[in-house]
């Protein structure tokens, strides 16, 4: 199939480009590049895809809606999954309206493009952080989303809107998928695990922001792609679906499991809990399980060992 990604570039995009090239899709990857983080990086991200003929790389930007045109035009286009967003729950509390123009403008170009092609489906990339400060736990998809606590989960939920309304206007296929603390090989630098390999690595204080009783669902990413992948074979039409590892750690668990596999010891420094965190997520993957037949099978030990020996060999730090 031909299958356009958008964010190809990045951490997620990346790595779901070459599972999908591995398997014989033709993929066309679309980034912009975006200044959020070192353009470097991203590229070092695709350059193992852009070896390989099946693989064709756009530059430019999802509000740009001619551009858009444009890809759809020149490609029979099967599968969209549409990875691109400003990212980061903190920094969204510094520009909320640059956030909310990318996120929910950009969706929405996208959705109209796609709308006018025929037989596409289209898979959003949301995010745990829609289920803002629940004590609800685990996290199921029927959950009300009515509790975001930052401008980047409120731009998720009115993406996840927006696939509902042109699902019911112009009855494109789309599915939706709630990410929870994606980890792994080419993480985000500003990102927890890589900021902590980098503070343990350089002998750094380890910051903290909270008391570290904070608890996260990490998932591996080779489980988040193998979750994306099986989505495009869904047959059934507007399902929600949690791809996470139902297993949240402690903070502090995480800080202590980083240490054994670095053989490091770091020095906490703790500092005041940043606007826009969220005390816990924890998902349910009992519908990922039965629609996908998804199951996580990296454990956290093993997945940061992945991680820790990526950035050894890359010098990414």
């Amino acid at each position: 199939m031909t299958i356009l990604i958008t964010g190809a570039a990045g951490f997620i995009g990346s790595h779901t480009s070459e599972k999908l090239l591995g398997l014989g899709h033709h993929v066309i990857g679309l980034d912009n590049f975006d200044a959020f983080y070192e353009a470097s990086i991203k590229k070092t991200n695709i350059s193992g895809a852009s070896q390989n003929s099946n693989f064709t790389f756009y530059e430019g930007d999802i509000r740009d809606k001619q551009f858009l045109d444009g890809i759809f035009q020149s490609n029979n286009i099967e599968i969209v999954i549409h990875l691109a967003a400003k990212a980061g729950v903190r920094p969204s509390v510094l520009d909320p309206a640059l956030y909310h123009d990318v996120n929910v403008n950009g969706t929405r170009c996208l959705l109209e493009a796609v709308s006018l092609n025929k037989n596409i489906k289209f898979i959003f990339a949301s995010s745990s952080s829609v289920y803002g400060e629940s004590n609800k736990v685990p996290f199921h998809e029927a959950d009300k989303l009515d509790t975001p606590v930052s401008p980047y989960a409120a731009t998720k939920v009115l993406g996840e809107e927006l696939c509902k309304e042109f699902g019911d206007r112009f009855q494109v296929d789309y599915t939706i998928l709630r990410f929870f603390s994606v980890y792994g090989p080419r993480q985000r630098p500003d990102m927890g695990i890589a900021r902590f390999f980098h503070q343990l690595i350089h002998d750094l204080p380890i910051t903290i922001f909270g008391d570290g009783s904070t608890l996260r669902d990490y998932t591996f990413i080779e489980d988040i792609v193998d979750g994306i992948i099986s989505c495009i074979h869904l047959n059934e039409v507007g399902k929600i679906i949690n791809l996470g590892n139902s297993e949240p750690i402690v903070l502090k668990d995480l800080i202590s499991a980083m240490e054994n596999v670095s053989s490091k010891k770091g020095q906490l420094q703790y500092l005041k809990r940043k606007e826009g965190d969220v005390f816990q997520t924890y998902a349910d993957i009992s519908n990922a399980r039965k629609l996908l037949g998804y199951h996580p099978k990296t454990d956290l030990e093993t997945g940061l060992l992945k991680q820790l020996e990526y950035i050894t060999a890359s010098k990414s730090v």
